[in-house]
């Protein structure tokens, strides 16, 4: 009677552990029951964003609902961009995280809506949509409805072509450029040392410099420019240049420019230059020379006063013409380096030697 009862001990025993495991087993079980939803920001809201104010202001957050895999489990889900109507063909993933929201401010919006292919201060439509995974591995895939947010964009870099030509082989891509004075203007200039002739060739859709779009002399060699035709441009003589051109009104201009340094801070006072000698690898230019503290200084052009002066810093530092620099430095012979490669944000430096 004794083993009667051990026995059917251990049966209900077993019983009862296999339920247990299968109650587990279904617990365990994930599958796919519905994605999240996009409760914030609306559909077709409107956000038009300023390089004028402060970048870490708040400019867009995004929430959604959970999704569900049937079963409590931690989900990663990714914020995916997109030009409007591309059908997510090539989507750009802004955040992935274990939370419901993303929050962006005004820099880093701007950055997500330029490299989904927005065109700075034009508007452009975004879809947004949330896809959720489980797992290491990224499994068990869900995909949210997306929406459509409008945004302006903007650029702080300023418009460019290039100036291939004799001096550097004749590839655009690797060519020095001129820059226009803001988004949307036409007037390029810029510092390039030329050897003979050249033309200039705008970027493409992705920024790079090609031959798709150029200009060369009309054939008068007057300062007239022909797009896609015409004959090269030419330098009379090799030395450096100050070129300018504009696109629009089909004109351009080149002036040979000798750099010195001038000032009560230099050996020779303010009666003459020291000559600059430039460097074709680093495309800078530079001279040893004794400066003097206390004493004011600045860059001048052809050896005379008026057209080509840099004496002076504009808000993000950079050279601007006009008046005196003042030399605080100790006494002693310095290495001078004039850096006008990068057009409209031309830079110098002074190390002891």
């Amino acid at each position: 009677m004794k083993n009667i009862f051990k026995i059917l001990f251990l049966s209900i025993l077993l019983v009862s552990i296999t339920s247990c495991n299968n109650e587990d087993s279904v617990q365990l079980t994930l599958a796919p029951q519905g994605g999240g939803v996009i409760t914030a920001p609306a559909q077709g809201t409107s956000i038009v964003l300023n390089p004028g104010e402060s970048q870490t202001n708040p400019a867009l957050t995004i929430n959604w609902t959970a999704s569900s895999y049937g079963t409590p489990t931690e989900v990663t889900y990714t914020v995916e961009l997109a030009q409007e109507g591309t059908n997510f063909e090539s989507p750009f993933k802004a955040v992935s995280t274990t939370n419901r929201y993303a929050i962006w401010n005004v820099g880093e919006l701007n950055n997500l809506a330029v490299s989904a292919g927005l065109t700075p201060f034009l508007e452009g439509g975004i879809d947004i949509r949330i896809t959720s995974t489980v797992g290491t591995t990224g499994s068990l895939l869900q995909i949210s409805d997306p929406i459509t947010i409008f945004v302006t964009p903007f650029t702080t870099d300023l418009p460019k072509i290039a100036v291939p030509g004799n001096h550097q082989g004749w590839d655009p891509a690797s060519a020095p450029t001129l820059a226009s004075s803001a988004f949307g203007e036409t007037d390029y200039e810029g510092y390039v040392w030329l050897d003979g002739e050249f033309k200039f060739t705008a970027p493409n859709d992705l920024g790079n410099f090609n031959w798709d779009l150029n200009w060369g002399d009309d054939g008068t060699y007057t300062g007239i420019l022909k797009e896609n035709a015409g004959d090269n441009c030419k330098a009379s003589t090799v030395g450096y240049y100050f070129v300018k051109a504009n696109t629009n009104a089909l004109t351009y201009s080149i002036a040979a420019v000798n750099w010195g340094i001038i000032g009560a801070a230099t050996p020779t006072g303010w009666d003459s230059d020291t000559d600059l000698v430039y460097d074709a690898a680093t495309r800078t230019l530079s001279v040893d020379i004794d400066l003097t503290s206390g004493n004011g200084w600045k860059f001048r052009g052809n050896n005379e006063w008026g057209a080509f002066e840099y004496g002076s810093f504009d808000a993000d530092g950079h050279l601007t013409p006009g008046g005196d620099y003042t030399f605080d430095g100790p006494s002693g012979n310095y290495h001078v380096v004039l850096d006008l490669s990068n057009p409209r944000a031309y830079t110098f430096t002074l190390t002891a030697n």
